[in-house]
């Protein structure tokens, strides 16, 4: 049989099935790499479990990793949200790793800001979201609570994944949307056995019959160990038209003489910032 995972949560999963029943599933084998959004090859095994048995090809993977392990956090996704809000105050670096991964996998990224409705936090808010606005990232400012619709448009038609930190209204924003997802998030959590987790596994929820929405668990970190530094140096998107200009064809960019990006850093065509959240985060990427 074919289906495809609607949740995941350590080795358990749940794949509804071209019928539209959902059926709780293991991996076959000790290794698992499946993700929420996949399509799979699965046997039925008894009533209410099956194996998974093969993962289709993919059109895109999310994931995170660092030097021991990676986390995935969806697959055949063609959009990532990533949602920060007023407050709490929410990392740059963050963001930045997020955005690097999308880029990565050539998945269109979008900016939500949530919490709009803290007009006294706004300004300073928008003053930090600036550099990525200057980069050509979409920003969508709204309050998960009023106008969590003004999210909608541009979820049609795509297999969207939210992800940000704790605390930015995720959830919120995901029970404004569909108002079911509260109830379908108790019936996996009862699927996989884990009441007391509702919070922490992927849960693909289905909008319409051609747009979708994974919900992700909330990120304190964003590991790209599975990225050398030229992936990481093309990922940012400002970077590229300076690119194989260095002096030195080995450039790190670091304080080498006739480096593009750092003139190009003193002429203001990058961001001061940006560069240096490049050096913070190619500081922990592998050596390539």
């Amino acid at each position: 049989m074919e289906g495809r995972v609607i949740a995941a949560h350590g080795r358990q999963y749940v794949v509804q099935l071209e019928d539209g029943s959902r059926l709780p599933c293991f991996p076959r084998g000790k290794k698992s790499e499946i993700a929420c959004g996949d399509r799979v090859i699965l046997q039925r095994t008894s009533e209410d479990q099956g194996v998974i048995e093969a993962i289709a090809p993919r059109s895109s993977l999310l994931y995170r990793s660092n030097e021991i392990r990676q986390k995935l956090i969806a697959a055949n996704v063609d959009q990532v949200i990533i949602v920060v809000a007023t407050e709490p105050g929410f990392s740059d670096e963050l963001i930045t790793r997020a955005l690097l991964a999308a880029e990565s996998e050539e998945i269109e990224p979008l900016i939500v800001l949530n919490k709009c409705d803290l007009v006294e936090k706004l300004p300073a808010a928008r003053e930090q979201l600036a550099m990525y606005a200057q980069q050509g990232y979409r920003i969508l400012e709204l309050s998960a609570r009023a106008h969590a619709e003004d999210l909608r448009p541009a979820l049609s038609g795509h297999t969207s994944v939210l992800v940000g930190q704790s605390g930015m209204g995720k959830s919120t924003l995901v029970n404004a949307l569909i108002p079911e997802a509260g109830a379908a998030t108790r019936e996996i959590s009862t699927a996989l056995d884990s009441g007391k987790h509702t919070t922490t596994h992927a849960t693909l929820y289905t909008l319409d019959d051609s747009s979708f929405l994974i919900d992700s668990p909330g990120l304190q970190e964003f590991g790209l160990g599975h990225l050398d530094r030229q992936e990481i140096e093309h990922a940012f998107r400002e970077f590229r038209p300076f690119l194989g200009d260095c002096r030195f064809r080995d450039c790190r960019h670091d304080r080498e003489p006739g480096c593009a990006l750092t003139a190009a850093v003193a002429e203001g065509k990058i961001d001061a910032r940006r560069f240096a959240l490049y050096h913070r985060i190619v500081g922990t990427a592998r050596s390539g």
